[in-house]
């Protein structure tokens, strides 16, 4: 059991390594191609520290495992959202931008309520209601990329020839591959040994996804948003959150149940209901004082809601 242990440890590392190392190269030929910066960080960047879930529910639904196809990703969306944006609240108060609590945030309310219908139409996520969630993803991809282009005033970056050399498409290729086979690699050993210390403890597959694999999914988001919130880059902090829940709900739920119908477990309904209050919680916050921002009390009931979120669950 120690070796599973230490297996799923491997799994959560090469994860976020490798999903590092394919942002590096999708960067690297977006550059190579004159795709200006911001447009990289608001997509390719963006979809790589999601890139965690994504393997794990991928490998999880292709296994059979829908349990953890789906509470992974309510797993970690409750923890972007209750534990690390709370954390980033706590360390320095986060700004609300116009956009954001006009438009992203109510986006992300709708996603997580057609989710939520989704699941309890049929008790399964199909193959046309997957397909609508990836449709609903290329219009917030376009919608990223129409704010990026907005924010940035048109600006293109500037990419010279010595930096064109440096980002060769060989070099940058086989950095995506590599990026992927370490995905593939390290989501088989997550899953694969997370069901054996479920079975191994008797504890049931939808605890293990919405704990130790929700949290171990969301360490980029984690890392990012934490040291954001310490350089006081309030913008990245809240975005990167958003934007992951957004990108889990529509790109890796809709991916995982193309390639296999999701069967879904109504318990799972409670889950997805404290999702649900706390994105409409989080919708409230710009709205109440202190307006326009989200407070270290703010942060600190959100904590508290994840922690007693977790004791119902156990």
């Amino acid at each position: 059991m120690v070796v599973s242990i230490l297996l799923i440890i491997m799994g959560f590392a090469l994860l976020i390594v490798s999903a590092d190392i394919l942002v590096n190269g999708a960067s690297g030929i977006a550059k190579r191609f004159h795709i200006p910066e911001i447009i990289i960080g608001l997509t390719i960047v963006s979809i790589g520290t999601s890139m965690p879930e994504l393997f794990v529910s991928i490998t999880s639904a292709l296994e059979g495992h829908s349990d953890m196809a789906i509470g992974n990703i309510v797993g970690s969306n409750l923890c972007n959202l209750l534990l690390i944006l709370g954390l980033s609240a706590i360390i320095k108060p986060v700004v609300f931008q116009k956009e954001t609590r006009l438009f992203e945030i109510p986006m992300c309310l709708f996603f997580t309520i057609i989710l939520m219908v989704f699941c309890n139409l049929g008790n399964n996520i199909s193959r046309i209601e997957a397909i609508i969630l990836l449709l609903l993803f290329i219009f917030f991809i376009g919608y990223t990329i129409f704010m990026g282009k907005k924010e940035s005033k048109n600006k293109i970056d500037e990419v010279d020839v010595n930096e064109n050399q440096k980002n060769s498409i060989l070099k940058n290729s086989i950095l995506i591959i590599l990026g992927i086979i370490g995905l593939k690699i390290g989501g088989d050993l997550t899953v694969n040994n997370a069901v054996n210390v479920a079975n191994f403890f008797n504890i049931s597959e939808k605890i293990i996804s919405l704990t130790i694999l929700a949290v171990g999914t969301s360490l980029p988001e984690l890392v990012t948003s934490v040291t954001a919130a310490i350089k006081g880059n309030s913008d990245i902090a809240i975005g990167n959150i958003i934007g992951s829940n957004i990108f889990n709900i529509l790109l890796i739920i809709g991916v995982s149940a193309v390639i296999n119908p999701i069967t879904y477990n109504l318990t799972y309904n409670f889950d997805l209901s404290v999702l649900l209050l706390s994105t409409v919680i989080l919708a409230l916050f710009p709205f109440i004082p202190p307006k326009n921002k989200m407070s270290r009390a703010n942060g600190f009931i959100y904590v508290l809601i994840y922690v007693a979120y977790l004791v119902v669950l156990f």
